[in-house]
């Protein structure tokens, strides 16, 4: 299931996409009772091959069919964790800025902006949507340990990075 791509919601007043979402709600919420931590859960985490994210961030968002419709001229690096991958901790490069497209469970669009730790949960979830998971995104040398060597190595520098300016890529021109 992790690894398909998602469909998208017809109808998002629909009582099987209301069975989800209360299941998305009450997973995560037990997920936090025994892991002591947690933002976000997809559909496909919960065995629902839909496009529905639900979050908890300043307050419970359910966002129906997301998609990044605009991103900022920034990068970070991270050290992303998955409840779907437990322990592990994987360095990957995401946005620092993007903004959302979604639906609400009434069909009405919205348009949210996240920055820094929001934008990433946000695109880690969308890749959840996509079949993605970060450990296909993983970034740079050794960008793979567990927890506790995580946290013997790298906790003392934090999760993420100070943001920087992405790099386009050198057109084939250029490299002559």
């Amino acid at each position: 299931m992790l690894r398909s791509k998602c469909n998208l919601v017809a109808d998002p007043s629909s009582p099987a996409v209301r069975v989800v979402a209360d299941d998305l709600r009450d997973s995560l919420k037990e997920l936090k009772r025994v892991k002591g931590r947690g933002l976000g859960l997809s559909a496909p985490q919960v065995g629902a091959p839909i496009q529905l994210i639900f979050l908890e961030l300043e307050r419970r968002t359910l966002l129906v069919n997301p998609e990044i419709v605009d991103v900022g001229s920034n990068d970070f690096l991270l050290w992303d964790e998955c409840f779907s991958l437990p322990d592990l901790m994987i360095r990957v490069q995401h946005a620092h800025q993007i903004t959302v497209k979604y639906l609400d469970l009434g069909g009405k669009e919205h348009r949210i902006d996240f920055e820094g730790p929001p934008a990433h949960l946000i695109q880690h979830q969308i890749d959840h949507l996509n079949g993605v998971l970060a450990i296909d995104v993983a970034t740079g040398f050794d960008p793979f340990c567990f927890r506790k060597e995580w946290e013997k190595h790298h906790a003392e520098e934090g999760r993420f990075s100070d943001p920087y300016p992405r790099i386009a890529p050198q057109s084939a021109e250029l490299l002559g």
